[in-house]
């Protein structure tokens, strides 16, 4: 009823059917699309708001389409015609009606791919018949000839699901698990020049394909109404429509993705590799780095992750033992790294300041599509601690305080999910690290960044991946240069890592 209300402001027919028979539902839609009007359900025990509904259409004619349609009420203004007999009857009777010259036969299980042949009849000149039903047509016979074609079964092989053409900017997107929802939509948006698109309902940045399709049609998306998909959705579709997206496409960091990086500060070579060469040479670096992390089928996403904020053997003018560049100073990595399509994550070593105070520095920073944040804890110093003396450490309560704001600034500016990176060589860097958060707005990832033999390296990787089986988040690894020994491990055996490994980046 709300797909009809969005869509007619009255109707000379209506079209009633029982929502509990998918094949029905495309049969009875086949004949709305005919009559140019709305496909609605009736409910098993009768329904004032459908009655409502139909006498808000006007309709000259209520067509009653097969079992369960015994209940509705009908306007004495209105006539009505009843469509009886078996699925095969009554669609042999809607494609006399619409005077169909092709059949499409709907697959033997009801489900999506249900849809996907509900939808190819809705084109003129088509009919739909149900599985069980063959068509034959005598020879000398006045019937016009028919054929019939089949749709697979198997919805993957089909990557897009639309009906419509979007002209009036009116749109509707159902989850795939809505399939007579999705038909109805479907009817509407045929009959009334508006656009249907079936979608992961449980996260529509995953519909990079729809989104596009969305982002083309004419005037916008002027109204979007949302079928069955995830509460989340409200805040979602301002990200898929807006189409600001992570370098290399799309709205989420994972699955699908590996991010290979140059670690470092641009001001040193001491601090890391990505500070042993200009721009211009960190980005042709990066992409040599990324060699080989393609070879197990993800997409590599080169990555600056650059030390913002160094730990620093003085306190300095703030006391916090930690020396903040500038946002003008990264700046132009932030910049150049966006047109070369490569991601940047702003790495935090906070000394006696916390991770939250210094990440709100950078905040006009990471309201761009390709900047991410990074937590060191191993910076992180109580009041009396001074950096290598101690190895520091972070509550997950100080953790979250930077979770929320993130979530928070992805969320409020419509941005595409941000990669949160967490790093972690000893247990009690993260205290209670089962009590991160991991809202959708972030792809949090902990990696493993100690240094030294490759054996041990290898131990400390099996006890801080432990439980990665359920945890909330994936996993990095870390290639020391000078520091592991007998020498970093190849992309090849850190592709052969469990689990997978979606970070890796080289100091």
């Amino acid at each position: 009823m709300s797909i009809s209300q969005n869509a007619f402001v009255c109707a000379h027919d209506v079209i009633v059917v029982s929502a509990s028979d998918l094949d029905l539902v495309a049969i009875a839609g086949r004949l709305a699309a005919h009559l140019d009007g709305p496909l609605l359900f009736a409910a098993a025990t009768g329904s004032s708001l459908l009655a409502y509904e139909i006498d808000r259409l006007s309709p000259k004619t209520v067509w009653l389409v097969g079992h369960g349609t015994d209940t509705v009420q009908v306007p004495d203004f209105s006539d009505i015609e009843t469509l009886t007999g078996t699925p095969p009857e009554i669609a042999a009777e809607v494609n006399d009606r619409v005077g169909a010259t092709t059949e499409i036969v709907l697959p033997p299980a009801p489900g999506i791919a249900t849809v996907v042949a509900a939808i190819a009849g809705l084109a003129a000149g088509s009919g739909i018949v149900p599985a069980t039903t063959t068509t034959t047509t005598s020879p000398g016979s006045d019937t016009p000839a028919t054929t019939s074609t089949t749709i697979p079964a198997d919805p993957v092989a089909i990557p897009e699901l639309y009906a419509g053409v979007g002209s009036t900017g009116a749109v509707w997107l159902v989850d795939a698990g809505q399939t007579s929802l999705a038909i109805a939509a479907a009817v509407s948006a045929v009959t009334t020049g508006g656009l249907m698109a079936v979608v992961d309902g449980s996260d529509l940045r995953a519909n990079v394909e729809v989104a596009h399709t969305l982002q083309l049609v004419p005037g916008g998306a002027k109204q979007v109404q949302l079928i069955g998909v995830t509460p989340d959705a409200t805040w979602q579709l301002p990200v898929i429509l807006q189409d600001d997206e992570i370098p290399g496409g799309g709205y989420l960091m994972f699955p699908g993705r590996r991010l290979v990086a140059l670690y470092g500060n641009p001001q040193t070579v001491d601090l890391g590799v990505l500070g042993e060469q200009d721009i211009d040479g960190s980005v042709d670096r990066v992409r040599q780095l990324s060699a080989g992390y393609n070879a197990d089928g993800l997409t590599v996403l080169p990555t600056f992750e650059i030390i913002a904020t160094v730990a620093a053997a003085d306190a300095g003018l703030d006391d916090n033992y930690s020396n903040e560049m500038t946002v003008d100073f990264l700046r132009p990595w932030v910049d150049r790294a966006a047109r070369e399509g490569i991601y940047v994550l702003l790495d935090l070593q906070p000394g006696r300041s916390d991770f939250l105070t210094q990440a709100k520095l950078y905040e006009e920073l990471l309201l761009l599509p390709n900047v991410g944040l990074a937590l060191d804890p191993e910076w992180r110093l109580e009041p009396d601690q001074v950096h290598l003396r101690q190895i520091g450490h972070v509550s997950a309560e100080e953790v979250n305080s930077v979770v929320d704001w993130l979530a928070t600034l992805v969320r409020d500016n419509h941005l595409p999910q941000k990669m949160l990176l967490l790093h972690q060589f000893r247990s009690s860097m993260l205290e209670d690290r089962d009590q991160i958060a991991t809202p959708t707005e972030l792809a949090v990832v902990i990696q493993m960044d100690g240094q030294g033999a490759i054996s041990d390296k290898y131990k400390t990787w099996a006890v801080i991946t432990e439980g990665w089986q359920t945890a909330g988040w994936r996993f990095g690894w870390k290639n020391f240069y000078d520091e592991d020994f007998p020498g970093p491990i190849t992309p090849r055996e850190v592709l052969d890592l469990i689990p997978t490994v979606v970070y890796v980046s080289y100091q």
